[in-house]
């Protein structure tokens, strides 16, 4: 793969919602838009190009105007089968890093690519905040492509710091208090959760925006 130190953002909408009452959250409006919408605004200043995994129908996401990738492994295999899909594709459009956040996670932080990036070099950095590590918010090697491929392959193991934990990495913490009440990596599973957010963005529309 020839080296660009481009990044590629990835936003992970792949869950199965099934606190929502199997409604697809990440289609659900948020601030006027839907939440994955929303999440492609968040890093779209972050990052050289964005795209979107899910395995919901593709059509509900053309009007976003990024590309739409299915996992390229079959079954659920969560959250790393999201990020090997952007992986490959950021190995064929040259890319050397892949950044993946959620889609239900709306506050996420806004500098969290420039602040991977000053972490130093390293296969895979990770986010955390008040102690509790984000696994699905992270800047991966675009190289490690086969080896995470295999990973999810060859057996049924699929926590993703299983796989972290045999490469170099490295955690980044946010501190909560950058955005008053509420930790940023604050995940919508449920109506409360969406409520709660949806009052929190409301009172916090100018910083949060």
């Amino acid at each position: 793969m020839k080296q660009s130190h481009k990044t590629l953002g990835v936003v992970l909408a792949g869950g199965q919602s099934r606190r929502m009452g199997n409604v697809d959250k990440t289609l659900m409006s948020f601030n006027g838009v839907s939440l994955t919408q929303h999440a492609l605004n968040r890093i779209a200043s972050q990052v050289d190009q964005s795209v979107i995994n899910t395995n919901a129908d593709p059509t509900a996401f053309e009007e976003l105007g990024v590309p739409v990738l299915p996992d390229t492994v079959q079954g659920y295999a969560g959250p790393l089968a999201g990020i090997l899909t952007a992986m490959k594709y950021a190995h064929e459009n040259q890319f050397s890093m892949v950044a993946s956040v959620a889609a239900d996670t709306p506050f996420f932080p806004k500098d969290l690519v420039a602040r991977f990036l000053a972490a130093g070099t390293h296969d895979i950095i990770l986010a955390g905040s008040g102690g509790h590590r984000q696994p699905t918010f992270g800047l991966w090697s675009a190289a490690l492509m086969k080896e995470l491929e295999q990973f999810l392959t060859d057996g049924d193991e699929r926590k993703i710091m299983r796989f972290v934990q045999r490469y170099s990495w490295a955690s980044v913490e946010f501190d909560a208090q950058n955005l008053g009440e509420i930790d940023p990596f604050f995940n919508i599973n449920t109506p409360e959760d969406m409520e709660h957010a949806v009052n929190y963005m409301n009172k916090n529309e100018v910083a949060n925006a």
